[in-house]
C-alpha cells in the first residue's frame, strides 16, 4: 500500500528538524567561544596622586565631601592596578577583528571627573557621551594627526541630552580633556576585537575570543605597554597576568 503524507504532517516534521538545527547551531557557537582572564599588578611603591583643586568651579567642589585625586595611577589592595587596557594585538582572525559590539560605550562626566577615566572601545563602536553634572563641560578628544581619526571639540551644557559618535581607526590611545575644567583628563583606547579594562581589583576579561594563538598587549597611561603570548581553546578560559614596575 502506498503511504500518502499530508502537507500538514510534512510541514510539522520540517519545523521540528529546523528547530533542532538552530538549537544545535547556538550550542556549537557558544561552545566555540573562548575567554581570556587575568589580573594586573604594580610592583613597587605607587606614586602619590595629588589632590585636585576644584575651587575655580564651586559647582564641582560642592559635589565632593572629601578631596578627589588624580587618576594617572590607581592602585588597590595588594598592588592591583586599575585602568589598564588589555587587547589582542596580533593573531586575531579578520572576521573577529571586524565584529563591532552592539552595546555602546558610555563616557560620563560626573563630579567633574571622567567616568571611566580610561575607556576601551572597538573601531566603529557607538560612544555615548553623557553630562551628569549641573555645569557645562567641553569634551575635547585629541587623536594623533594623520592617524585616521578626526578630533572634535564639543560643548555639553547642563541638562543637555547625550550625544553619540564613534572612531574610524585603531588608536592607543586618544587623550581627552575638558577645556573648561583643566584637571579633567582621560583616555579612549580604540582597538579591533575583544578587549578588557582592569578594575580596582586589577581584574580584566576578554570575552568571545575565537580559539587560537595570540599576542596580548596591556597598555597603561603611565607605565606604557607589555605583551604576552596566549593560546585560547574553546570552553576553557586562558589566564594571563601582567606586572608593571613602579618608576
Amino acid at each position: 500500500m502506498k503511504t500518502v503524507y499530508k502537507p500538514a504532517a510534512i510541514l510539522a516534521v520540517l519545523v521540528v528538524v529546523a528547530l533542532g538545527l538552530l538549537s544545535t547551531g547556538r550550542h556549537v557557537s557558544a561552545a566555540s567561544e573562548g575567554k581570556v582572564t587575568g589580573s594586573i599588578k604594580l610592583e613597587g611603591t605607587a606614586p602619590h596622586m595629588r589632590a585636585i583643586d576644584m575651587s575655580k568651579d564651586p559647582t564641582c567642589s560642592k559635589q565632593h565631601s572629601t578631596p578627589v585625586h588624580l587618576e594617572n595611577v590607581v592602585v588597590g589592595s595588594g598592588g592591583s592596578l586599575a585602568n589598564v587596557v588589555v587587547y589582542i594585538s596580533q593573531g586575531l582572525p579578520a572576521s573577529a577583528a571586524a565584529a563591532v559590539p552592539s552595546k555602546p560605550i558610555e563616557w560620563d562626566q560626573k563630579g567633574c571627573m571622567y567616568q571611566p577615566h580610561v575607556a576601551g572601545m572597538d573601531v566603529g563602536q557607538q560612544l555615548k557621551v553623557i553630562n551628569s553634572d549641573p555645569t557645562t563641560h567641553n569634551i575635547h578628544p585629541m587623536p594623533q594627526p594623520g592617524g585616521g581619526n578626526i578630533g572634535w571639540n564639543k560643548s555639553q551644557p547642563q541638562g543637555s541630552p547625550p550625544f553619540t559618535t564613534s572612531w574610524k581607526a585603531e588608536e592607543v590611545a586618544i587623550p581627552v580633556k575638558c577645556n573648561i575644567h583643566p584637571w579633567m583628563h582621560g583616555y579612549m583606547v580604540v582597538v579591533k576585537g575583544p578587549y578588557g579594562v582592569s578594575d580596582e581589583s586589577g581584574s580584566f576579561s576578554l570575552d568571545n575570543v575565537p580559539p587560537g594563538s595570540y599576542t596580548l598587549t596591556a597598555w597603561h597611561e603611565t607605565y606604557g605597554t607589555q605583551t604576552q603570548k596566549v593560546t585560547v581553546t574553546a570552553g576553557k578560559p586562558a589566564t594571563v597576568n601582567f606586572t608593571f614596575k613602579a618608576k
